[in-house]
């Protein structure tokens, strides 16, 4: 870092302590609320010999990441990751490639059909499908998370291969498990360890060496899929490998594409990653606070049966007549935070902001967190209020500080398909059944596991169903 950032920032190290057990203290060390108090909204962490500049509350974040858009675009390798994904696909990659292959992403997704009724109607499937999945529970206590994150995973999966997955195949199984270990490992100490000594890590046992096979299994399946989808006639199906496959085709003489079938397998790779663990994530914490807020939860079901009625099937498009809904939703988003302080940039370009310099190469912690934490922005930070989506009159209003999906050129490419599917799964399980503690527990433990997001205690409720019409139907 140049002078100007350590001389007006502090030239201290300041390290991150241990993980407490403590919930208030681990949200304080997430957010970085005492740091920022502190010294400011742009302060420097130093890790090991690293300066990670932090940026701190709507603010500061909205400068960095919506008016320096370009400035901030890029992404810092460590060594793991570099090992692991390679400079390849989108989320870890820069430049040239990183910008081809997400407007291919962008325009593919739209293409298949986020916002349209194609989408849709699988999406309906899918949360039908889950709902059949809890009502076979019977209104017994047990732990949602692992029907939810199926449900997602294959959504992702039917979208990139176009088939749809049985929850007991192997292959998607191990798709699941790659996905979790290699989210909770982000976090671990192996991991860093890792990126202080890779030379020594790539040839010790550990950790490690399992999230290396399981990301080699993941990348034999693509590659099996990929072959699959080239023995088919292009018109059997339409989806996201169909589309690149075409597109590797329509750029062979095109000296400066990067379209080919090794950053085909990441960017599938990051379409799991991306769309599953976080929106999984989400829909958990969704029903977790429906069991906490119990008034909360019969006021959306109140809202849902005067609006949708008998009405067997709920359509993206009733978003709009029921924003007391979509406002407890967004609260869902908003303070469960899952994506903890954000994935760190790197500026592409030397640039001052909010009074520093921040030289080429600089590393940026945009603290998401932080923004949906923001006391300016928000009445009431730490406690759960559908009221800062709705107006007087009780229509859905926008907040600008509302980031759960990052904002400018790095945002997630996602955000319509996330948006969609936790609207849509949370209206029919929340019009399906009563979510409620199991008969003699006391509360909830909404204490975050820390892992590469901020995921629920394992714990069971149970989901009793409301209305016999509309429950589903036994096989």
């Amino acid at each position: 870092m140049t002078s100007d950032v350590g001389s007006r920032i502090g030239e201290e190290s300041i390290y991150a302590e241990e993980q407490r057990a403590e919930q208030v203290e681990i949200q304080e060390k997430l957010l970085c609320s005492w740091l920022a108090q502190t010294h400011g909204s742009v302060f420097t962490v130093w890790l090991g010999s690293t300066p990670i500049v932090v940026l701190s509350g709507f603010q500061a974040v909205k400068e960095a990441l919506v008016s320096n858009s370009e400035q901030f675009s890029g992404r810092p390798l460590t060594p793991f990751f570099r090992d692991l994904f390679g400079e390849k696909g989108v989320i870890c990659s820069n430049g040239h490639t990183w910008r081809q292959q997400r407007r291919f992403c962008l325009t593919t997704l739209r293409e298949l059909g986020l916002g349209k009724q194609m989408l849709e109607r699988q999406l309906q499937r899918e949360a039908a499908e889950l709902a059949k999945v809890f009502h076979q529970e019977q209104g017994r206590p047990f732990d949602p998370q692992v029907p939810i994150v199926q449900s997602t995973t294959r959504v992702i999966g039917a979208l990139v291969c176009g088939h749809h997955f049985l929850s007991e195949e192997p292959i998607f199984l191990e798709v699941i498990q790659a996905i979790n270990l290699g989210l909770a490992f982000v976090s671990t100490a192996w991991r860093r360890l890792y990126d202080l000594f890779p030379w020594a890590l790539r040839y010790i046992s550990g950790p490690h060496q399992k999230i290396f096979k399981y990301h080699e299994a993941v990348r034999s399946f693509i590659r099996h899929e990929i072959i699959r989808h080239k023995l088919r006639t292009p018109e059997t199906s339409k989806d996201f490998i169909n589309c690149y496959l075409s597109q590797i085709t329509k750029t062979m003489d095109d000296p400066v594409s990067t379209f080919n079938e090794e950053n085909m397998i990441q960017v599938v790779i990051d379409l799991f990653l991306g769309g599953t663990d976080t929106t999984a994530t989400t829909l958990h914490w969704a029903l977790l606070y429906m069991v906490h807020h119990r008034a909360i939860q019969e006021r959306v079901q109140q809202e849902l049966d005067e609006v949708l009625g008998t009405a067997q099937t709920i359509c993206y498009e009733d978003r709009e007549r029921l924003p007391y809904t979509r406002a407890v939703l967004h609260e869902v988003q908003r303070l469960s935070s899952v994506v903890a302080v954000g994935a760190v940039r790197q500026c592409v370009t030397s640039t001052w902001m909010r009074g520093f310099y921040m030289p080429k190469g600089t590393i940026i912690l945009p603290n998401l967190a932080s923004v949906l934490y923001d006391p300016e922005c928000w009445e009431t930070p730490h406690q759960f209020n559908p009221g800062h989506f709705l107006d007087k009159d009780g229509n859905f209003v926008a907040n600008e500080a509302f980031l759960p999906f990052s904002a400018g050129h790095r945002m997630c490419p996602g955000e319509q398909l996330a948006r969609m599917e936790l609207f849509l799964m949370f209206a029919t399980l929340l019009r399906t059944f009563r979510f409620q503690l199991p008969e003699g527990s006391q509360d909830l433990r909404l204490e975050y596991v820390f892992g590469g997001t901020l995921q629920p205690q394992p714990q069971k409720i149970c989901a009793v169903p409301r209305l016999a019409s509309l429950r589903p139907e036994e096989e």
